[in-house]
């Protein structure tokens, strides 16, 4: 090793962290950047979006899951260590505290030129009594994964499972659960299922999920996970009733794992995320990076900083910082919030702005829903598709788009991502050139009637107020 090379420690083994290691490795060699990555796991660069396929035995094990191995990572001249724990970071120094898990060989520093943190999230776990206990499972690393399939026995067939949380993570671990053959109660202390949607739309999902066979019980604050007597999980207590229970998943979301970060004194965001510039450096520190699910991100539509952990980010944080620290410059500008999910058959999807987070933004906004097809109407296996939107008043830009339908409708909210990120309003979609044939939309796609919807509705707002002589009111005005 010269004896110029630089040193650059990666905290964090998977998206974020490992992406940033490989694309600083593209651009200088050993002689010129030693790259240490520490991750406690067992486990590296893998999609933890994919966990619930894998219980649910559509994909056979962890390894489909895995993007790059370990022994990948260390033939292309990456110094991996995993089962190793950093435990403190001291910036006036420039050192990392670290701990191997499988060894009873104490703990020792690190030096570092530059580091990443890339340390992700953690699985939400209420303070309650019998939250720990065995037959508890938070679903956020491959090794949580296994644990929870080991949990579930080779068929799990008749077993009863208590999801507790109805968010993207809660609705995919019941569809998993249900192919494992599983009895599934999911319990949701909101009055409807996906926080991510607003309760209009919230409630197509609740139905659906009923017309599938999963027990979904909303206004349900669990307040107790009761215990046998050899310590095990057997029940779920909500504030009216109780719920048998064999097996538990938490599906209650994610925080920023921040703790590292907070006791160093990098700078934290409302949510608890590391905060950095669109570098994806961490403010004020010229030497230390952050990406991945321990980050905030800036809200392009809104203009303020939120916390959104999905894989996609990650990644693409990753390489920009890679691309950084490797000389080159590449910037994050932010995101507009994009996710899809399903449960079963049922496509749940959104982007932009909930009428809630509009609100707190200081937006004015009117809303509208169509009803749609996923092909023309007179095709084979059209399925019906419902389309929220919301609009700007007097601009007419889209705010967002929530999307809830069958087959077709998920990847549908990918047109609105990309009228938002490019500012449109809601009349400058309804000219978009879309593709279009009998079996893949009606003659107006779903998306582009909810606009032609929108584009009414600020018209009609904006006749209304002249009519009335009245100024922009506060918050939002509906219509159909």
């Amino acid at each position: 090793m010269s004896a110029q090379a630089q040193r650059l420690v990666v905290i964090g083994g998977d998206a974020a962290g490992m992406s940033a290691a490989s694309q600083a490795r593209r651009h200088k060699g050993p002689s010129e950047l030693e790259i240490i990555a520490f991750e406690r796991g067992h486990f590296t660069s893998y999609s933890a979006c994919g966990i619930p396929y894998w219980v649910g035995g559509v994909v056979p094990g962890p390894d489909e899951l895995v993007a790059r191995t370990p022994t990948e990572h260390r033939r292309r001249g990456i110094g991996l260590r995993l089962r190793t724990e950093v435990n403190e970071i001291d910036t006036a120094r420039q050192r990392v505290r670290v701990r191997d898990l499988d060894a009873d060989d104490g703990e020792r520093w690190e030096s570092y030129d530059h580091l990443v943190v890339a340390t992700g999230a953690r699985p939400l776990r209420p303070d309650i009594p019998g939250i720990m206990a065995p037959g508890v499972y938070g679903v956020q690393t491959l090794d949580d994964g296994q644990a929870l399939v080991d949990g579930l026995g080779d068929e799990g067939k008749g077993l009863r499972t208590v999801v507790v949380g109805a968010g993207y993570i809660g609705v995919e671990m019941a569809e998993a659960l249900v192919k494992r053959g599983c009895e599934v109660t999911v319990l949701e202390r909101a009055e409807q299922p996906m926080a991510t949607l607003d309760p209009d739309m919230g409630r197509l999902v609740h139905e659906a999920m009923c017309g599938l066979g999963i027990e979904t019980v909303t206004g349900a604050e669990v307040t107790e996970v009761r215990t046998r007597a050899d310590g095990r999980v057997s029940a779920v207590v909500t504030q009216n009733s109780e719920y048998p229970a064999d097996l538990v998943v938490l599906g209650l979301g994610v925080r920023p794992e921040t703790g590292l970060a907070r006791d160093a004194g990098l700078p934290l965001g409302d949510s608890g995320g590391l905060l950095t510039d669109l570098a994806m450096r961490v403010r004020g520190h010229e030497n230390i990076w952050a990406g991945g699910d321990c980050v905030e991100v800036l809200d392009l539509v809104s203009g303020r900083t939120r916390h959104i952990a999905l894989g996609t980010h990650a990644n693409k944080q990753g390489r920009v910082i890679g691309i950084n620290l490797g000389g080159g410059y590449a910037t994050f500008p932010g995101v507009v919030g994009t996710a899809v999910s399903k449960v079963c058959d049922l496509e749940i999807a959104r982007t932009g702005l909930l009428e809630a987070q509009a609100t707190a933004a200081g937006l004015q906004f009117v809303t509208v829903t169509a009803e749609s097809t996923s092909r023309a109407g007179y095709y084979p296996d059209a399925r019906p598709m419902t389309v929220k939107m919301l609009a700007e008043r007097r601009t007419g830009r889209l705010l967002g788009t929530q999307i809830v339908g069958r087959e077709g409708a998920g990847k549908r909210v990918d047109i609105a991502a990309v009228a938002l990120t490019a500012g449109m309003t809601v009349e400058q979609m309804t000219t978009l050139d879309l593709g279009y044939a009998p079996p893949f939309s009606p003659v107006w796609d779903p998306v582009l009637v909810a606009a032609r919807n929108a584009t009414a509705a600020v018209a009609r707002d904006l006749h209304d107020r002249a009519a009335s002589g009245t100024a922009a009111g506060d918050g939002g005005t509906s219509g159909r």
